[in-house]
């Protein structure tokens, strides 16, 4: 840490806040502002017109539209939001107009207080490639890397580099508009896909190529600026668990980072900090690699998603100096002397199918109840009954957990996710919760080629045998009790009862391993057949609809049950799953044809790469799809000629929405 006093500037501070962003982030600012005294103002858009963070702000300000481009992007409509609700100050989140040179600008133009860094330091780290070139001349250690304009001419500069290298979006981050190539054959697509991503998300398509690390550690460090002159680092992140380059998991300290390292990090930041005359709240981001060198990535000029675990083990509230820093004070003496304090590790939360390739999925959350006891934090931007669009980034909510040691942090961590009820809506929890309780998490082997190493799916596959069975049970008992309750006459009669025959009732439920046939009797003679297999002491203790006591193998557990539609959700001490009742007399329906090219989400069409009569391999990508700000490749399941193409670019599609039909038997190019 350092400091220096230059002259006073001057002091304005923050009496009315507009928040710039949506979700989790504008909820966690509004929180430390309604804290110090702060009105709010959010700005929404019509997808976001009923989220718990519109409501929650004393103001609210619509942006009509649902895309990013004629909402959270238009800095214009935002300016003129802040001069109508008489705000006098602009808190950006991250993400959107975060690190946008012209946005901040335009809020010095309108004398608006941007709460972040000048428009010049953005500026100069808006580029990442000149960013990297800024930094390499202040002796900042840096990856040899290169602009690059045309996907057609980038093979020579890449062959030049040498490989493997990311291709990266020069604008924004995220994770979005990278790709790693390993091959000159590969470059020309890979600069083209990753600049239409970076265009659609940040507003710019350009990229760069950069020399890749294999596996390296992701670390971070916090920087803090004042407008005295006055600049300091807060410690380290370590932020190396990630899936498509995005991260899932941080902690802070790292576990690979002893005092002398610590230090050494502390000075490169505090040296790119003082470079660019920083004021605020930012991150200097490196790869180190297996020998324990750093090299410099970037530098957000924005609060991080992952502040929280700083501000766990400093005890600072990061927002809060934010704005005290943004209204002219000086950085306060608790910061200066900040010290560690434990450890703290987040997990992202998404509404993503892990084992389909973490597509992100869309749709209504029914319930979201994640227990926050001692030690662990919940910043979350959804609740009961929100609704998750597919044109923003699928991030429900952030877990965060402190503990003395890593190991009880984790272990916090691990248990406060395993217990969260989360139904409507497929998400990654268990693979996180796999992940924090694998042996090599825990013992600080983390890097980036962590979800390499390990199959995501089956690090999230929780659910054991034991479990899927005992949830069945409870699903048809559940099942049972609703029955009841709702039943117009003689409630006091068992559902299924007869005069004659064995007495027993059937339903059907299917999940992602197959379909599950429970035949059971209730009362004096209680029994239960699962896929026509006796099921012996298996024991109600008790049943409604939203809860079963049961005994299963000798062992009593409570299942927490809820249900929507077709759709069980079940919860208990051995994990989580969602079941489907099969239809006792189901209608028949079109299936899509054999060969048939189906949407795995919904999104927009990107690219259409196929005609009918095309040839083409399995495998081969025939549909490019847009969800969420990242690209998808559609591929086709097998080999043989396009029959029929149903989509075109810039179409809106459903899940299941058939986009082509390749026909194996039309001779593909195997035969």
């Amino acid at each position: 840490m350092s400091g220096a006093d230059q002259a006073s500037p001057v002091v304005r501070p923050v009496t009315k806040l507009l928040i710039a962003n949506r979700g989790e982030i504008a909820r966690r600012v509004m929180r430390t502002a309604r804290r110090l005294g702060i009105p709010t103002v959010a700005v929404y858009s019509d997808p976001d017109r009923d989220a718990p963070f519109v409501r929650e702000a004393d103001e609210a300000v619509r942006l009509p539209g649902a895309t990013p481009a004629e909402t959270y992007l238009d800095g214009a409509a935002i300016v003129a939001a802040a001069t109508a609700t008489g705000a006098d100050a602009v808190h950006p989140g991250y993400g959107f107009l975060s690190e946008n040179e012209g946005f901040a600008r335009a809020c010095a133009e309108a004398d608006l207080v941007f709460v972040g860094p000048s428009p010049e330091a953005i500026g100069a780290m808006g580029s990442k490639l000149s960013a990297k070139e800024l930094m390499g001349t202040a002796g900042v250690p840096v990856l040899p890397g290169a602009s690059v304009t045309d996907p057609d001419e980038a093979r020579a500069t890449a062959d030049r580099l040498g490989y493997p290298l990311l291709v990266k979006a020069a604008y924004g981050g995220g994770g979005r508009g990278m790709r790693v190539v390993r091959s000159s054959e590969e470059v020309a697509e890979a600069v083209a896909s990753a600049g239409r991503e970076a265009g659609a998300a940040f507003g710019d398509p350009t990229v760069f190529l950069e020399r890749f690390v294999d596996d390296p550690r992701h670390i971070e460090v916090q920087i803090f600026g004042d407008t005295f002159g006055r600049v300091v680092h807060l410690f380290e992140r370590e932020c190396s668990i990630q899936r498509r380059y995005q991260k899932i998991i941080e902690e802070a300290p790292s576990p690979a980072v002893d005092p002398e390292r610590r230090s050494a990090l502390g000075s490169a930041a505090v040296t790119a900090a003082r470079t660019l005359g920083y004021v605020g709240a930012g991150t200097v981001e490196f790869v180190m690699d297996q020998a324990g060198d750093f090299f410099f990535l970037e530098v957000n000029t924005r609060l991080q998603v992952e502040h929280p675990v700083t501000e766990e083990v400093t005890g600072l509230d990061l927002v809060a100096l934010q704005l005290e820093v943004a209204g002219g004070a000086p950085l306060p003496e608790a910061v200066l002397a900040a010290g560690l304090s434990g450890h703290a590790i987040e997990a992202r939360l998404y509404a993503e199918d892990v084992a389909a390739g973490f597509l992100p999925v869309s749709g209504t959350l029914s319930t979201v109840a994640i227990p926050a006891g001692p030690g662990v934090r919940v910043d979350s931007g959804v609740e009961d009954g929100s609704v998750v669009s597919t044109h923003y980034d699928a991030m429900l909510a952030k877990v965060v957990a402190w503990g003395e040691t890593r190991a009880v942090a984790a272990s916090r961590l691990a248990d406060a996710l395993a217990g969260a009820r989360l139904h409507g809506l497929v998400t990654n929890r268990d693979l996180l919760v796999g992940v924090l309780r694998h042996p090599e998490f825990l013992a600080g082997h983390t890097d980036t080629g962590f979800l390499t190493r390990h199959d995501p799916a089956a690090l999230g596959r929780r659910l054991p045998p034991a479990g899927r069975r005992l949830h069945a049970l409870a699903a048809a008992v559940a099942g049972q009790a609703e029955r009841r309750r709702v039943a117009p006459v003689q409630p006091a009669v068992p559902s299924g009862w007869r005069n004659v025959g064995d007495g027993f009732q059937t339903t059907t439920f299917a999940d992602a391993e197959g379909t599950l046939e429970i035949r059971y009797r209730l009362g004096d003679r209680t029994a239960f057949e699962l896929d026509g297999q006796p099921v012996p002491g298996a024991t109600v203790h008790r049943a409604s609809p939203s809860e079963v006591v049961l005994s299963t193998d000798g062992v009593r557990r409570t299942v927490a049950v809820a249900r929507a539609g077709a759709t069980w959700f079940l919860d208990s001490p051995l994990g989580s799953s969602t079941l489907t009742e099969a239809e006792r007399f189901p209608l028949p329906e079109a299936a899509g044809s054999a060969g048939s090219l189906l949407a795995p989400m919904p999104g927009s069409v990107v690219r259409v790469l196929c005609a009918e009569g095309d040839i083409v391999e399995a495998g081969q990508v025939l549909v490019v799809l847009e969800a969420m700000k990242m690209e998808h490749a559609v591929r086709s399941p097998t080999a043989g000629t396009v029959v029929a193409v149903r989509v075109t670019a810039s179409q809106q599609v459903e899940t299941g929405a058939v986009l082509a039909v390749v026909d194996e038997g039309e001779g593909g190019p195997d035969d």
